[in-house]
């Protein structure tokens, strides 16, 4: 049988790779890495169409209470507000301490609900009206980030939308590509 040109370059690197310990370490991390993003984004695709919203996020903390918006599923690509970070000031470990302790927050019409004014400014410069925050908690991190849904317009949260939220965000928190990351 005649190998397809390029294959003993192929067999080569499974067989380096097999021998050499930091390249199955890195492997490994680039298989997790590709395994947990598609997750991500599978949900929160699905957590956009389910909730008919506009967007859905993950805020990603890479240090404490410091992380930025590392996933989203958009209505329409120009509220794409990927790599945004929040103000430092608008959340406090008194906020962390909250979503640590599984704190869920529905704001139905961000101009009538009583928010912290860093907090409402950080919506409405991003179009937001309706927000919907759910915790991800990870055993070996904590609070590992947030599963966020936006919509431009006011709107009610219905008990479906609450309960597939916090399903979205319990099987990433449980999901090994999460729960196992230590940063």
């Amino acid at each position: 049988m005649k190998l397809p040109s390029g294959s003993n370059q192929n067999l080569s690197l499974a067989a380096s790779t097999s021998s050499d310990p930091g390249l199955q370490r890195l492997v490994g991390r680039l298989t997790q890495s590709l395994e947990r993003d598609t997750l991500v984004q599978a949900t929160t695709s699905a957590l956009r169409g389910q909730l008919n919203v506009d967007r859905v996020l993950l805020y990603y903390f890479y240090s404490r209470w410091q992380g930025q918006v590392t996933f989203e599923s958009l209505s329409d690509p120009s509220l794409s507000i990927y790599g945004s970070i929040g103000p430092d000031e608008c959340f406090n470990d008194e906020y962390a301490a909250l979503y640590e302790a599984g704190r869920l927050r529905a704001i139905p019409d961000i101009e009538a609900e009583p928010i912290a004014p860093c907090h409402q400014d950080m919506l409405r410069q991003m179009q937001v009206r309706a927000n919907l925050v759910v915790p991800i908690l990870t055993e070996r991190k904590g609070l590992w980030g947030l599963l966020v849904a936006h919509h431009l317009q006011a709107r009610s949260w219905s008990d479906d939308d609450l309960a597939a939220m916090r399903q979205g965000a319990a099987d990433l928190a449980v999901a090994p590509a999460i729960a196992q990351s230590v940063s």
